[in-house]
């Protein structure tokens, strides 16, 4: 009996076991794949597509937990209104909460990829939700992209929107007719369009007005009128045999194709701004620093309040858009602690217009104990008569390398009252002999407005030491003081650790204004050349990786110019040579491009895009898919783990 009983012990012992095994598995999951897949609508009320709707309260039912991100900026409603429906997500549902519904509309909700699942973050790419008011659905459309006019960059997320294109003031004064948002490429498809022709736009909506009344907002046009309209097309569609994966037949089937669907927008900035005084203050008892909103035609007017003093205010420094100004105050100034001054200038008023205005301005500043003289200024022998000179300043130079084709810089600490370029002496050596160089010497101001900056220039030979020195006594700053002796060495590089590239411009008309910017790998301006003879050289260059854009110049000026809405007029137009260009040392490399062999949406090399797509949750951005309407690959197997549908 003993036996026995023993016996039923041990497989009960294993059920046990097995059932302890199985809870523990309960407990703590071993996984599996990666839930990638967005959520699905499976319902909705009213079903998408409905017609004569009246329910001003719209649910859309999911097969997971959803969550709706930023629905306020990233979900649009189409057409615009004022009061803008209330999306909100809770468990499954998402329900979309209208004001009130205009008659015999057509709507579209596009959630971009705002909705997303609640566990994994897996977006609802593109998804949108149709309906109508009346009998009857529009369903015209238009696609495109919205690049910056500049730097081709695609814009996300910025508005684009239609007009009745019989209606010239609408964009500056009334909202959108219909409307959608640019995705992460810079694409959009403005949905539920009637037939008809239309303006359309983009708009960078900063007040959320859905008009263009901003003059500081980004915007663009394009330059003829569209009329939207449909047709069929068929595309090849390849079936497989589920067991096998293999290619089984080819079947053709029918689509309805939406255009126009390759619409550009390059959008500018007009750079108006209000101007107005942003700010100002006392750096130190010698300056005093105005910082304008916007760039002015002239210098503001300066005069000092509660002192009797009429002489010069000082010295100015500042910018070519006379928008950041600094004052090298007077000597008789800069003894003054206190200072109010009336500042006059031309302030944008409530009409938008310049007026003259004054702003009445205190500038304090609270002098510290003297510093002691260090050994090396008791040092400083300076003569009886130029003994007014309290402190003796240097020379703000930097030695090392000096590029060829290039000035010497040279920056002192406060403006010049005098230069004396005779005791300045330029010496050169290649066998460690110092000897003057041949020529005369030129310094001078580089810019009327850089009073602290001075270039030294000189054709630098190849491979060669250079000195600068400079006795004391060789310039007086407007405070009196006099500089210290200089002496500062560099050299220059050999000509075979430079490059060179030159770029043939093909189909460009000989009568086209135009100048090529030599890029880096950030997208930032290297070097500038006009286009002659459909030709441009950049000399002297550093090897490396490089880009290049060309700037067609409409007036001529060498400057990127923006639109003008009110004139009809587009921005400069800017084409980027569609790959990386290495130049190895001592190269010469020639390229030839054609600016309109490859369409303006693809130009820009993806290396420098600044505004790059979204990455999936498992994917990179290269292996997005896009919708179907837009691209059919007629070779996809659907069984093939490693297909990756090819983008545009």
């Amino acid at each position: 009996m003993r036996h026995h009983i023993h016996r039923l012990l041990i497989p009960a012992a294993g059920i046990f076991m097995l059932l302890g095994a199985a809870c523990a598995n309960i407990g703590n999951p071993s996984g599996g794949p990666r839930d990638e897949d967005p959520p699905i609508m499976i319902s909705a009320n009213p079903p998408a597509g409905a017609t004569n709707v009246t329910r001003e309260k719209i649910t859309l039912n999911f097969n997971e937990i959803v969550n709706v991100q930023d629905a306020f900026s990233r979900v649009v409603v189409s057409p615009p209104s004022k009061s803008v429906p209330r999306v909100t997500a809770l468990g499954r549902r998402v329900t979309v909460d209208f004001d009130s519904l205009a008659p015999n509309t057509t709507y579209t909700i596009d959630f971009a990829d705002a909705i997303e699942d609640n566990n994994e973050g897996n977006a609802l790419q593109g998804f949108t939700y149709t309906f109508s008011t009346g009998p009857d659905i529009d369903t015209l459309r238009i696609s495109g992209r919205v690049l910056n006019a500049r730097d081709l960059e695609p814009r996300q997320g910025i508005l684009v929107g239609v007009h009745p294109a019989d209606n010239d003031t609408a964009f500056t004064t009334q909202r959108f007719l219909r409307v959608a948002k640019t995705d992460d490429r810079g694409r959009f498809t403005i949905r539920g369009l009637k037939e008809g022709t239309y303006n359309v736009f983009a708009l960078d909506d900063k007040d959320n007005d859905g008009a263009y009344a901003n003059p500081e907002e980004d915007f663009g046009f394009y330059p003829v009128s569209v009329t939207p309209h449909a047709e069929r097309t068929t595309a090849l569609d390849s079936v497989y045999n589920p067991r096998t994966g293999l290619l089984d037949t080819v079947v053709e089937r029918g689509r309805t194709r939406f255009l126009p669907n390759d619409i550009v927008i390059r959008t500018f900035n007009t750079g108006v701004r209000s101007q107005y005084l942003d700010k100002y203050e006392r750096p130190d008892s010698g300056r005093i620093y105005l910082k304008f909103n916007a760039p002015a035609s002239f210098f503001p007017e300066i005069s000092v309040v509660d002192h009797l003093y009429s002489g010069p205010i000082g010295v100015i420094e500042g910018t070519q858009k006379k928008d950041s100004l600094v004052y090298w105050l007077s000597p008789e100034l800069a003894s003054i602690d206190s200072l109010r001054l009336a500042v006059k200038y031309l302030r944008t008023d409530s009409t938008g217009s310049l007026t003259s205005h004054i702003d009445t301005l205190r500038f304090f500043h609270r002098r510290m104990p003297a510093k002691k003289a260090s050994k090396k200024e008791k040092q400083l022998k300076i003569s009886v008569e130029d003994s007014l000179a309290k402190i003796a300043f240097k020379f703000n130079v930097q030695g090392g390398t000096q590029a060829i084709g290039m000035p010497f810089a040279i920056e002192v600490p406060a403006p010049l009252a005098s230069l004396d370029t005779p005791a300045f002496r330029l010496l050169s050596t290649q066998d460690s002999v110092w000897n003057p160089v041949p020529l005369p010497l030129s310094i001078s101001r580089p810019d009327s407005l850089a009073v602290r900056k001075l270039v030294l220039e000189y054709p630098w030979e190849f491979a060669t030491k250079y000195r600068l020195e400079a006795d004391t006594l060789a310039a007086r700053d407007i405070y009196g003081r006099v500089s210290r002796p200089l002496k500062v060495e560099f050299q220059t590089k050999a000509a075979e650790d430079y490059c060179s590239l030159s770029l043939n411009l093909t189909n460009l008309p000989d009568s086209t204004a135009a100048f090529v910017e030599l890029l880096s790998s950030n997208d930032g301006v290297i070097a500038s050349s006009p286009v002659a003879g459909g030709r441009v050289n950049f000399n002297y260059l550093e090897p490396g990786r490089f880009y290049a854009r060309l700037i067609i110049d409409r007036n001529g000026n060498g400057e990127f110019d923006p639109g003008s809405y009110e004139l009809g007029l587009q921005p400069d137009v800017a084409y980027y040579y569609p790959k990386a260009i290495n130049i190895k040392k001592n190269w010469s490399r020639e390229e030839t491009w054609d600016p309109f062999s490859t369409p303006t949406d693809m130009q820009k090399p993806s290396a420098i895009l600044k505004n790059k797509p979204k990455t999936t949750k498992g994917r990179t951005s290269e292996e997005e898919t896009e919708e179907e309407e837009e691209i059919f690959d007629p070779t996809r197997n659907p069984f093939d783990p490693n297909y990756r549908r090819p983008t545009r």
